[in-house]
């Protein structure tokens, strides 16, 4: 698939996160490519995430490696183990811990559009 043909993303300024099944061994990869990390075959389906996921690591960032970064210090990164079955590289809520519940959604980050986690309230809504 071309850069030109492959579906949007959040890479590409589309509030998404896309990741790839293999349609001959079932694995699921986050980062795009053109074979199965796992077998190697080519038929990759293209999906889109939930958003949802648990806190599998965080790191506290203080000191700004750009300019454009300088802005939103401090701010913390997380990897994320989402219910899809991939790790994923993001931004996240200072406050976050290893194994909590969390949910995606967009923000503006030096320039850029990138996914945020926060904790998932999964408290049903009173009637």
């Amino acid at each position: 698939m071309s850069a030109s043909t492959r579906p949007e993303d959040w890479t590409r300024g589309v509030e998404v996160i896309r990741y790839q099944a293999c349609g001959a061994c079932g694995r699921v990869q986050y980062f795009r490519r053109n074979f199965c990390a796992a077998c190697g075959a080519t038929e990759l389906a293209e999906k889109s995430a939930s958003g949802e996921g648990t806190v599998y690591a965080t790191s506290l960032v203080a000191r700004a490696a750009t300019p454009e970064t300088r802005a939103h210090l401090p701010y913390n990164i997380v990897l994320v183990d989402t219910v899809e079955g991939f790790r994923m590289m993001a931004h996240g809520d200072l406050e976050l811990a290893i194994g909590d519940p969390v949910s995606a959604r967009f923000v503006p980050f030096a320039g850029r559009l990138v996914p945020y986690f926060e904790r998932a309230n999964f408290e049903k809504a009173e009637s």
